[in-house]
């Protein structure tokens, strides 16, 4: 079994809830992904930071994805990016500026204006959330360039973002699951 194959299995086994659920999108679906209960598994996490790290193109210079679903697989991107050599830095997005302090969307290293950056997420329906990430990551001044996902449900998200001038790519699509 590769690890692609593997960190399926783990989501289908650890993940998958089937059911009626409502999404944070407000959208109702038979099926939820709690990513979490694998992105903070230790081996979930290093095959999910493992897969997308070598998505990642050699342009990139950091990894950025919005609290609280990207936060550890940012953090592992750039954990194993440090093994490997490429050094990618990590930034959180906040979902509402720090109320005090610095009172910043973005938390991490400050970086060169035009750091080129991979923005991360764990699950995509509608696109929203990579948007505002997206968004938030220009508006420091920094260039997104690449935007990866470890699941794309399929309902929308991929053709918003193809809208916004981002190609969307997942290590998984809904068809994986075998629902």
């Amino acid at each position: 079994m590769n690890e692609r194959e593997r960190l399926l299995e783990l989501v289908r086994k650890k993940a998958l809830i089937i059911g009626r659920v409502t999404l944070s999108s407000g959208k109702v679906s038979d099926y939820y992904i709690d990513a979490r209960k694998v992105v903070l598994d230790p081996e979930g996490a290093y095959l999910t930071g493992k897969l997308l790290l070598d998505m990642i193109e050699p342009r990139v210079e950091a990894v950025a994805g919005m609290t609280l679903g990207a936060d550890p697989i940012v953090s592992s991107i750039s954990v194993l990016s440090h093994i490997e050599g490429r050094n990618l830095a990590a930034l959180i997005i906040r979902k509402e500026p720090k109320k005090h302090g610095t009172r910043r969307f973005i938390e991490g290293p400050t970086l060169p204006e035009g750091t080129k950056v991979a923005v991360v997420d764990d699950v995509v329906t509608t696109g929203s959330s990579l948007i505002r990430s997206l968004e938030l990551i220009e508006a420091e001044g920094y260039r997104p360039v690449q935007v990866l996902a470890v699941l794309d449900r399929g309902e929308g998200g991929r053709e918003k973002l193809k809208a916004a001038g981002y190609k969307l790519e997942p290590i998984f699509a809904r068809e994986d699951l075998d629902l």
